[in-house]
């Protein structure tokens, strides 16, 4: 049985942004290497760069070639750009976005062959990492593309501990999200956030509130017909397959009221009705979640912080409980995973028979 801690792979992000600050004050406790060995993707020379522009705490890493080489229980750093890499602190550059890709890319590759086992996305620029190779809104779209197997949707969750808002349409122009808005996609995104909510959260039995597109939910159709056609119907067609969900809800009464208290989970229509009020309440303690995908992969929900880059004003608590969130929901699946991999054997009376049957067709069989 292979008993290693669990290995996190964080990426480096932007280098001109507020990454690095971030991932360095983070790993200033040693007491994380009680509960997994950390895995930076990106520089010695600018992890050193930060840490003394910063006057922050010394971080001992230990510099591995590759993933087949991570030495667990220590602070591993993996060197995916050349030391000739120009840092511009505060400004979005090309060469920033390439390093970012690189190591990206090079720590998807090793999550995928098994070298580590979450992942944890620092910030990226989504306009300096386009590419040829890269040509997606952000990281949720690329994962979803490079590690979705069978058909995964990525679904694009923002939690903290009083509140996980999962998003219909993620980077998307607001032009267009009321033609995106199917009931099929509803659907779709209400089974895999009750299932997300279940396996990765713990939760037996989520409730799930579903907010509206237009104003005062339509108005009976006053104010838009989506309500009425579309997410009433999805809502209905869950209800009938056992998922206990909600709505449609106006999405300022709901937020104002503070009705998101009462339920496991929300389900916002497009990017900013979710992401707006979340980050409001949440503050510093928010993370992104992609859930969907047979990986877990977590991020602080910030952006690049070009504006306090190299001013040592970044918190860390985000990028921290990006962290440890992804290591709570690896455990969560791997109970999950355990109890439902064996199930017992069904048993039923034969009609007409006074002994029991049993039903073989089962995992046991």
């Amino acid at each position: 049985m292979n008993n290693r801690k669990i290995r996190v792979a964080i990426t480096q992000g932007d280098i001109n942004g507020i990454s690095y600050e971030v991932i360095l004050k983070s790993l200033e406790d040693n007491r994380l290497l009680e509960l997994c060995t950390p895995v930076v993707y990106g520089s010695a020379k600018i992890a050193s760069h930060y840490r003394k522009q910063l006057d922050l705490q010394p971080i001992q890493f230990t510099q591995v070639a590759s993933g087949e080489e991570i030495v667990d229980g220590v602070y591993n750093m993996i060197n995916v750009i050349g030391e000739d890499v120009k840092i511009d602190t505060g400004v979005s550059t090309e060469a920033a976005g390439r390093a970012a890709f690189t190591s990206l890319e090079r720590a998807v590759a090793d999550l995928r062959a098994g070298n580590v086992d979450v992942l944890v996305t620092a910030p990226i620029n989504k306009h300096n990492i386009q590419s040829e190779t890269f040509t997606f809104p952000g990281h949720t779209e690329y994962l979803e593309s490079s590690i979705g197997e069978n058909g995964d949707r990525a679904l694009m969750v923002l939690c903290n501990d009083n509140m996980r808002v999962a998003l219909a349409t993620t980077h998307m122009p607001l032009a267009k999200v009321p033609g995106a808005i199917t009931k099929e996609l509803l659907t779709e995104r209400i089974a895999a956030f009750n299932t997300s909510l279940r396996r990765d959260f713990g939760i037996s039995s989520p409730r799930i509130a579903v907010l509206s597109l237009n104003p005062h939910a339509g108005e009976d159709g006053l104010l838009g017909s989506e309500e009425q056609e579309i997410i009433i119907p999805a809502i209905e067609e869950m209800k009938a397959k056992k998922i206990i969900v909600f709505g449609p809800y106006a999405a300022d009464g709901f937020f104002g009221a503070g009705r998101f208290v009462k339920f496991d989970g929300i389900l916002a229509m497009y990017h900013d009705q979710g992401l707006a009020p979340f980050k409001t309440v949440a503050m510093e303690d928010g993370i992104n979640f992609t859930a969907g995908l047979p990986f877990v992969r977590t991020s602080p929900d910030h952006g690049t912080g070009y504006d306090i880059a190299g001013t040592g004003e970044a918190s860390a608590e985000s990028m921290r409980r990006a962290i440890y969130a992804a290591i709570d929901i690896y455990r969560n699946r791997q109970r999950e995973d355990a109890a439902t991999r064996r199930p017992l054997r069904k048993q039923y009376y034969e009609k007409g028979s006074d002994n029991v049957v049993l039903d073989l067709s089962g995992d046991n069989a």
